[in-house]
C-alpha cells in the first residue's frame, strides 16, 4: 500500500581501510560500540541484537557489546565517544543524528554505522548516500514529508481541527526538517500552528503546558531520542487533557498514545546489525550505500480512540486486539 492511500484508509573510498585486518577472524571476539543520545529503548536494542544472533554473532562468543548513552545530556556525548575510542571497538552502531555525528568527530578511523540519522547527507555525515565516502554508513529514517501527511492524517481524524501544537527538539537538525513540511501542510489546510520547541528534558514539561495554555485541539510530536524518551509523559498529558495527538514512531502508542505513522524505527535497526556483519567481514563503510526506510506503519490505540470516542476508528474492521496496525513498504 503506497503512503498516500493511508489517509483514505482512516478516512568509491575515501579511507584506505586495512581490509585485511578487519576481516574476519576465526576465534577472535569483536567488540561493537552502541551509543545513543538518549537512553536505551528495549525493543528496538532487542531487535539489533536478534538479528545479529541470525546472520550467526553469539554475544560472548564471538562479539561483546559497550554501551553507552547520554540520557539527553548532549555535553555528555563526546566524552562516551572517547571512551569508546580508547576501547578500540571494531565497529560503532550510532543511533539518531547526534550520536553519529559525535562518532565522527571523534574518530575517522573505526567504522559508523547509523541506525536511524534523520538527514545524514544534510548533518554531513555523509558525502553523497549512494557513496557515502568516509567511515560513516548505514541507515537513515529520513521521511520529513510525512510531517504533512500527518497533519492531513490528524484533519481526517479531527474535521473541526483548527490549532495544533507541535512538540520538535530545536537541537537536532532532523526535527526542523519535519516541522518545516508540517507547517506547509498547515498553510493549505488553514491550520494554525503553535510551535513547542524543546533543547533538553526540562523543556518537556513547560512545552506541554504551552500546549493547553495556547488552546490547540491537537498534538504532534516529532520522533527524535529526546521526545521518544519522554514518550509516557507525552502521551499522558495528551490524554488527560483530551488532545488527540499523532506521533512519528510507534514506541509513543505502545506508551499509550493514540496515533503514530511513520518509519517501522526496529526495522531499521535489524538492517543496521546487515552493516556490522559486513564491516566485520571486512566490508568497507564507504562502499556501503545509506539505506532509506523502506517499511512504514500506522498504528492505532484503540482504548485511546475509545477515549476520545472517534467510533469511525474503534469500528475499524482492520482492528486487531486494542491496536490496528497497518505496514506498507517501498521500493528502497
Amino acid at each position: 500500500m503506497r503512503r498516500r492511500d493511508f489517509i483514505k484508509v482512516i478516512a568509491g573510498s575515501a579511507v584506505a581501510w586495512p581490509v585485511a585486518a578487519r576481516a574476519q577472524q576465526p576465534g577472535r571476539v569483536y567488540r561493537i560500540g552502541f551509543i545513543t543520545a538518549g537512553v536505551p529503548i528495549p525493543a528496538l536494542r532487542r531487535a539489533f541484537y536478534d538479528a545479529l544472533r541470525m546472520l550467526g554473532w553469539i554475544e560472548s562468543k564471538n562479539f561483546v557489546i559497550e554501551e553507552r548513552h547520554s540520557e539527553n545530556r548532549l555535553d555528555r556525548l563526546p566524552a562516551l565517544m572517547e571512551e569508546l575510542v580508547r576501547l578500540n571497538v571494531d565497529v560503532i552502531v550510532a543511533a539518531g543524528t547526534l550520536a553519529p555525528l559525535a562518532a565522527k568527530k571523534a574518530t575517522s578511523t573505526i567504522p559508523i554505522v547509523m541506525t536511524s540519522a534523520g538527514d545524514p547527507l544534510g548533518a554531513g555525515l555523509v558525502a553523497s548516500l549512494a557513496l557515502p565516502g568516509g567511515n560513516v554508513t548505514g541507515l537513515s529514517l529520513m521521511a520529513p514529508d510525512l510531517g504533512g501527511k500527518r497533519l492531513e492524517l490528524l484533519k481526517e481524524i479531527v474535521p473541526v481541527l483548527a490549532s495544533v501544537a507541535i512538540i520538535w527538539n530545536a537541537a537536532n537538525p532532523y526535527p526542523a526538517l519535519v516541522f518545516n513540511e508540517t507547517r506547509a501542510a498547515a498553510r493549505k489546510l488553514r491550520i494554525e500552528i503553535q510551535s513547542l520547541e524543546v533543547r533538553m528534558p526540562d523543556d518537556i514539561n513547560g512545552a506541554l503546558e504551552a500546549a493547553v495554555q495556547k488552546n490547540a485541539n491537537a498534538l504532534i510530536t516529532v520522533e527524535d531520542p529526546l521526545t521518544v524518551n519522554h514518550r509516557k509523559q507525552i502521551a499522558d498529558f495528551a490524554a488527560q487533557n483530551r488532545l488527540p495527538a499523532i506521533y512519528g514512531v510507534r514506541e509513543f502508542v505502545d506508551a499509550g498514545g493514540f496515533v503514530s505513522y511513520g518509519a517501522h524505527v526496529a526495522d531499521l535497526y535489524r538492517r543496521a546489525a546487515i552493516y556490522v556483519d559486513k564491516i566485520l567481514k571486512g566490508a568497507k563503510p564507504s562502499d556501503l550505500p545509506v539505506e532509506q526506510p523502506t517499511k512504514f506503519e500506522l498504528v492505532i490505540n484503540l482504548n485511546a480512540a475509545k477515549a476520545l470516542h472517534c467510533a469511525a476508528i474503534t469500528t475499524c474492521p482492520r482492528r486487531r486486539g486494542d491496536r490496528i496496525t497497518i505496514f506498507f513498504c517501498c521500493a528502497a
